[in-house]
């Protein structure tokens, strides 16, 4: 059996996860809720609003606040939704999982053990080949 044939097999098992599961069913409610989706909807107009006044020559100072403050608004009560919350935590879930699955490759590419590799990464102080501290 290939790497690729391997790496597919882990495919099926992430899938088979009751992270990823999880993942998705959150996810399909997100896109499900029609009041999460009104707010999304709404955010999105007020956001190109906000765009659309930026670009002009002669911005209204006080509509861009007013704008601003919708967005801001609108962005809380999406982020504080039953739906939101539980798909943030379980996109954490999910990337914590990913971020594991892919320090063991890294590291087993950098000639770890793959038995005795660390799941999380060690911080080196440079961020520019890291995946983010969790």
């Amino acid at each position: 059996m290939d790497i690729i044939e391997k790496t597919r097999e882990l495919g099926k098992m992430i899938q088979q996860d009751e992270r990823y599961k999880a993942y998705v069913a959150a996810r399909e409610g997100n896109d499900n809720d029609p009041d999460l989706q009104q707010l999304i909807s709404e955010f999105n107009v007020k956001r190109s609003e906000l765009n659309n006044e930026m670009i002009k020559d002669d911005k209204d100072t006080e509509k861009l606040k007013s704008l601003d403050e919708e967005i801001k608004t609108l962005y809380g009560k999406i982020m504080d939704s039953e739906p939101m919350i539980k798909f943030n935590e379980a996109k954490s879930e999910m990337d914590s999982l990913l971020s594991q699955i892919n320090n063991i490759i890294t590291m087993c590419a950098n000639g770890e053990d793959p038995d005795t590799c660390s799941t999380t990464p060690s911080c080196s102080g440079s961020c520019a080949s890291c995946a983010g501290c969790h």
